[in-house]
């Protein structure tokens, strides 16, 4: 791979340089005078064909030899287009500068095009956009769920119980950044919040040897980018009447108030953007008895987003996010009765602040500081054992706990200006300071193990305190070099440093990535990269040695017992290393005839040394009997030390195809083959009843096959549109045990059945009292395909390997108000 890059490097060099007589620089921004980046420009005449795209600062830069007339085209996902605009260039030096509007609403304009996918020449990391405009008209289950939304992405997988998986990594292995500021969970490292899908303008996921500005996220970095409010005035609101179902009766189910408000504060200074959104579920349980079949929750979230120009080159960047929850009996299954469910409580603000600078000539910098505030109850319906039998569950959850997290970011980055050596260069660095912390107070009482015939297998209590304090802080750095040899030729190369205290080191990570354009191949890109990422230490593993201890009492089946015998979380170990993940990537991106844009994508990602709990008990000599008898225990069951033990393996292979046409209809279509390995599959804690010895195989969203399409087509009647979402991969694997919850063969040996959805809407736009609207009805799932969730998977059960759960046949209605309509 280096020995390519570097014949790449020196054949380019090889080339005399061919200076310009002719110079055109310009700047691409939106609306408010806020820099775009990544906005294609195409610059052309008779005689010319050039093609560049904008820097961090939205500056690009065309040099040429001789002037005249030319025309001007740029288009950046979620942007309308600037088409063939003339311009006269003259002898020395031109500037310009381009304005892309972003789209609201497809309704909003019939004249002017969204932009649609490109081929992007000056970027080497493999990268997938969504578009606002992508995820409000998808149609896959439950539109106002922005997580939910991210299975529109080829290499995104959601698993059964809704977490969602990129590029074959855990849920807390993916960096969600909200305006460039972290948005994961203090403690878990997954993403918690909510957001209203209406205040999106893209998701943007880099995938592989992604650049020396994101770290933490071995899998993948997603930002999500959210828009502000220009000098109109705009409104929106969307399913704002409450839906009814037919459930063993009628309910109210499924109703999700959306409203959106954005506008300015002072015209051609200063703009806001609010977006509320609301979730109330009637959750039903067919199969088990009226009365006792049914949760109710509540989900609440408000963004609130400013920019205010402060000068023409200083801009200043506002947002607050607030989340609220509420589930009372959450958990309820025909598994998990009422008794066993949890009411929970939840909520978080996050603030973020930036002030940006431009200094001309490509030069910009920012400073920025967010601060993420998080809180959880959960509450059990009573203080009994939690009952685990091979037919299900009984008596009351065991976990009854209070947790709050918080995380301070403050970051800096600076854009140097553009200089010319053998080729041209972008140099960008930047600094991150967190400081992360976590407060728990968790009491817990105990579960118990029964047969099929009712008498105990064992019988769980928990020991010590769950009343807990810890804090990490973490400092990273970054320098990155874009590097155009040729016009056609791109290599771009950089350097991370990350520390953090938990584990107390230092670590280097390189990346490294080239893009080729072939001569003579206009709309052909080959691309490869090869990144070293360090992952972010999980604050949740080194809080568990301060948690209770597990003391576990075994019944013999003649009678009689052993124990209670304890199982301790511990770290030992104070030479820890970093984990570290070795991405290789290669790409091939083709526009083919009738605009389609075909890319091939394939992703190798090798982790080591990663952080786990492995039981040595065998092995450590501290246990002792008197240590034992301090803990209220006979002995020993498991001494679990922290240790970097954990390797990881995923390898993938994604084809997609994507067509714009017609204006705003597209359609995507994707086919990945994968699979997912590690040696730590299930993270062992004292929370998991599980008792495992071998932890190697598939991890549970492992699904060697996926098919994934979605797409909005116009009908032949004006203002119709078929928006559709179709999704098949193969079932998740999942592993069986007996009735003293020990695993009986390889872990996730088995499959659940394979998933097959089809989601069938169709969509009119209309005005109605000089207000614009676009109603919507449809099927999710029409081929009421069963789709199970749960299976019984002990082998003891007289309904074992029963499955459960799923969503069949659904009719959808939704009503969005989109605002007063413009007057011709």
């Amino acid at each position: 791979m280096v020995g390519t890059l570097g014949l790449l490097v020196i054949s380019a060099l090889a080339f005399p340089v061919a200076y310009a007589e002719v110079r055109l620089t310009g700047r691409v921004t939106d609306a408010n005078s806020a820099p775009v980046s990544g906005a294609r420009i195409a610059l052309q005449s008779p005689a010319a064909s050039l093609q560049t795209v904008s820097d961090p600062t939205g500056a690009f830069r065309f040099d040429l030899t001789a002037p005249g007339d030319y025309s001007l085209s740029a288009e950046r996902e979620g942007y309308f287009q600037v088409k063939d605009r003339p311009i006269q260039l003259r002898d020395g030096a031109n500037e310009v500068t381009l304005v892309l509007n972003p789209v609201r609403e497809q309704f909003e304009s019939v004249q002017v095009s969204a932009s649609p996918p490109g081929i992007d020449f000056d970027k080497t990391v493999s990268e997938q956009v969504l578009s606002g405009a992508d995820i409000l008209e998808a149609p896959y289950p439950t539109t106002h769920s922005l997580r939910n939304a991210m299975r529109l992405l080829p290499n995104a997988i959601q698993d059964s119980a809704g977490g969602i998986h990129i590029n074959g990594g855990g849920q807390e292995q993916v960096l969600y950044t909200l305006d460039g500021f972290n948005l994961n969970d203090p403690l878990t490292g997954r993403l918690e919040s909510r957001l209203s899908v209406e205040a999106v303008r893209s998701l943007e996921v880099s995938s592989g040897a992604i650049p020396a500005e994101f770290g933490k996220g071995s899998a993948a970095t997603m930002a999500v980018k959210t828009g502000t409010g220009d000098d109109k005035l705009r409104y929106s609101g969307t399913n704002f009447v409450p839906g009814v179902a037919s459930h063993k009766g009628l309910v109210l189910q499924d109703w999700t108030p959306r409203f959106g408000l954005s506008g300015p504060i002072e015209k051609g200074r200063a703009w806001f953007s609010d977006s509320a959104d609301a979730q109330y579920t009637q959750h039903v349980i067919e199969e088990l008895p009226r009365g006792h079949d049914r949760t109710a929750s509540w989900n609440l979230s408000n963004l609130l987003h400013t920019q205010v120009n402060l000068t023409p080159s200083n801009i200043f960047y506002t947002g607050f996010l607030l989340n609220y929850s509420y589930a009372p009996r959450s958990g309820l299954s025909v598994l998990d009765p009422p008794p066993t469910t949890i009411d929970q409580r939840a909520r978080q603000w996050f603030l973020h602040l930036k002030d940006q600078v431009y200094f001309g000539h490509g030069a910009l910098a920012e400073f920025g500081f967010a601060s993420n505030q998080t809180f959880r109850r959960e509450i059990p319906q009573g203080h009994g054992l939690y009952l685990l039998t091979p037919d299900g569950k009984s008596g009351n959850y065991y976990v009854d706990s209070i947790a709050k997290g918080s995380r301070d970011q403050f970051l800096t980055n600076v854009f140097l200006p553009s200089f010319h050596w053998y080729g041209s260069h972008q140099i960008k660095a930047g600094a991150d300071l967190d400081r992360v912390h976590y407060w728990q107070n968790v009491q817990r009482t105990g579960y118990e193990n029964f047969r099929e015939d009712g008498t105990p297998v064992s019988e769980v209590r928990f020991g010590g305190s769950g009343l807990l304090a810890r804090s990490n802080y973490e400092a990273s750095s970054y320098v990155e070099d874009t590097w155009k040899l040729r016009p056609r030729l791109l290599v771009e190369a950089g350097m991370r440093q990350d520390w953090d205290a938990l584990v107390g080191n230092t670590s280097v990570s390189p990346r490294l990535g080239v893009a080729w354009a072939p001569p003579r191949l206009q709309y052909t890109k080959i691309s490869a990269g090869y990144a070293v990422i360090r992952e972010a230490s999980n604050l949740r593993l080194f809080t568990r040695p301060l948690d209770q201890y597990v003391l576990t009492t075994h019944f013999l089946p003649g009678g009689g017992f052993i124990g209670p015998q304890a199982s301790l979380f511990a770290i030992d170990n104070h030479d820890l290393l970093t984990p570290t993940y070795r991405n290789l990537t290669a790409s091939l991106e083709q526009r083919l005839p009738g605009g389609i844009h075909a890319r091939l994508d394939y992703l190798r990602r090798r982790g080591e040394n990663g952080l786990t709990y492995a039981n040595a008990l065998r092995t450590n000599q501290k246990l002792t009997e008197g240590r034992a008898a301090s803990m209220g225990a006979t002995g020993f069951d498991g001494f679990f030390e922290l240790g970097n033990e954990r390797r990881d393996v995923f390898d993938s292979v994604e084809l997609t195809l994507r067509q714009q046409f017609r204006g705003p209809y597209d359609w995507m279509a994707s086919y990945t083959r994968s699979r997912a390995f590690s040696n730590s599959v299930v993270d062992l804690s004292a929370d998991s009843p599980t008792v495992i010895t071998n932890n190697v195989g598939r991890m549970p969203w492992d699904s060697p096959n996926r098919f994934a399409g979605w797409g909005d087509v116009p009908l032949p009647r004006k203002d119709w549109t078929l928006p559709f979402m179709v999704e098949y991969h193969d079932g998740f694997p999942f592993s069986i045990q007996d009735d003293a919850g020990r695993l009986k063969g390889a872990i996730n040996s088995f499959r659940l059945p394979a998933f097959f959805e089809l989601n069938t809407h169709i969509e009119h736009r209309f005005v109605f009292r000089e207000h614009r609207w676009a109603g919507r009805v449809g099927f999710n799932n029409i081929t009421n395909h069963k789709n199970p969730t749960v299976v019984n998977n002990n082998t003891e059960s007289r309904n074992f390997m029963s499955y459960y759960g799923g969503q069949g046949r659904t009719l959808v209605f939704r009503i969005r108000w989109l605002g007063r309509a413009e007057k011709p």
